[in-house]
């Protein structure tokens, strides 16, 4: 799981920047679906670690269009390269209490 508080100030904008990215089928961001595993700036370029709900996701493509313009928005990002995991498997507790509210999943 990621956590935030050991990010850098600069790490941390570039997650500030992924709770843009809308999932556009559940319409909850990536970050609050638990799908960002990791953020590393080095230099001027963001390595994000992250998973899918599924194996196989249609969106994943888009997903990744969406994640590198997020995070080159960020000041001082030039390049954004992604890993996809599938350890550790995604499952629901790794949502947010507010992405499990918006969702209608409770516990």
């Amino acid at each position: 799981m990621l956590e935030v508080e050991k990010l850098s100030d600069l790490e941390k904008e570039v997650y500030q920047a992924l709770k843009k990215v809308i999932d556009p089928e559940l319409q909850v961001d990536i970050v609050d679906l638990g799908l960002i595993y990791g953020i590393k700036v080095i230099d001027k370029t963001c390595k994000i670690k992250m998973t899918l709900t599924i194996m196989g996701c249609p969106l994943s493509e888009w997903l990744n269009t969406e994640i590198t313009k997020a995070a080159e928005s960020a000041a001082n990002i030039n390049d954004c390269q992604i890993k996809l995991v599938w350890y550790p498997q995604w499952n629901q507790g790794m949502m947010s209490r507010v992405a499990r509210m918006t969702l209608g999943i409770h516990g």
